[in-house]
């Protein structure tokens, strides 16, 4: 997975662009952790070190990065897109969210414990479809929500 100090600025100006503090500090948020962020919450994450970003800039960077594969956008029926770093070297993604309070959890973590290649398989036979890649989401209750 490419971190800060992948070379942001050329890749950016391979495609026409300059990299700007406001592009570099959502770069940083986004490669910062695990979480789904919301176009709004970078916007306040960039702006706390950064008080000068306006939103239109992080959505606009947003659709830049989603264009050039380095971002995931996902929407997970709750209204609001959800970004992720994209690791460019997975072609399967899975998540689990809470239909409750919207937690998000990868998955990837489970193929050795679920047996998906075993699904893709049936599936590719029955179909006569080449399966190249996967994108799965499933929905229910989180441990705190289903306990309470």
């Amino acid at each position: 997975m490419r971190g800060p100090g992948f070379g942001w600025g050329r890749m950016f100006r391979g495609w026409g662009r300059r990299m700007t503090v406001p592009r570099r500090e959502i770069l940083e948020v986004l490669t910062s952790g695990a979480k789904h962020f919301s176009a709004e919450e970078i916007y306040l994450e960039v702006r706390r070190k950064y008080p000068g970003i306006g939103l239109t800039t992080v959505y606009r960077t947003l659709e830049i990065l989603v264009q050039a594969g380095v971002v995931s956008k996902f929407n997970f029926g709750d209204g609001r897109a959800r970004y992720e770093f994209a690791d460019t070297d997975k072609k399967n993604h899975c998540h689990v969210i809470c239909s409750n309070c919207g937690r998000i959890i990868d998955c990837e973590n489970l193929s050795g414990e679920v047996d998906f290649e075993g699904v893709i398989r049936k599936l590719s036979k029955k179909l006569g479809f080449k399966i190249n890649g996967y994108h799965l989401r499933f929905y229910g209750l989180c441990e705190e929500c289903k306990n309470k």
